[in-house]
């Protein structure tokens, strides 16, 4: 692993990929900074990434859940997950793991990685050297304050699809609780996600 120091990383925006069909752009940014890492991930990807950061719990674990809750069992707890690598426009990653005390470093693809980095609330850390070969610089397009984005354009939060918020205007609080649980046993994560936007805006002006 490099000696240099380690860039704290955060996720700016999941948004899909104009130019591919099913593939999602996950752009990566310096907390402390301006420079951008942009990874071209697939749609399932997207999708485990996406649930993790809108906090939607599905009705069966998701690959990546059943992956924690088998290292859980196994008292083995993700610390750290570190891009330290790029080749060919691949972006390699190690997840740095602890189990009785003994840290252990596994290779893994970047989405996966990031994927558990989420679930376990763990830092995501990087060096210059891959910031200076493939990342950009941009000024913060967070929104206010430079906050990070949590609304994006994945596979579970569309809100302009067909079932949008004009749908849910005749439903009352209570029906659309319903409807999100439904949809959540159903593993119907997208409208899972309108749902819960839905009612979000509603509480919000309370």
């Amino acid at each position: 692993m490099s000696d240099s120091p380690k860039i704290a990383l955060e996720i700016i925006a999941l948004s899909p990929n104009v130019a591919q069909n099913h593939s999602y752009a996950l752009i990566l940014g310096e907390i402390d900074g301006e420079r951008r890492i942009p990874i071209m991930i697939g749609a399932f990807e997207a999708q485990a990434i996406a649930v993790a950061l809108e906090k939607i719990t599905p009705s069966r674990p998701l690959t990546h859940d059943l992956m924690k809750n088998m290292m859980s069992l196994f008292e083995i707890t993700l610390k750290e997950v570190i891009i330290d690598n790029m080749q060919d426009k691949v972006y390699y990653s190690k997840l740095v793991c602890e189990q009785n005390e003994k840290l252990i470093e596994i290779d893994s693809r970047t989405s996966d990685a990031i994927a558990l980095a989420i679930r376990y609330e763990c830092p995501i850390y990087t060096f210059d050297r891959i910031l200076d070969q493939t990342g950009y610089s941009l000024e913060a397009k967070e929104g206010p304050e430079g906050k990070r984005i949590k609304k994006t354009d994945s596979p579970t939060a569309d809100s302009e699809t067909k079932e949008g918020a004009n749908s849910f205007s005749n439903l009352s609080l209570s029906q659309l609780q319903e409807r999100l649980t439904r949809h959540l046993e159903d593993e119907e994560y997208e409208k899972a996600a309108q749902i819960r936007d839905e009612i979000s805006r509603r509480e919000e002006k309370k």
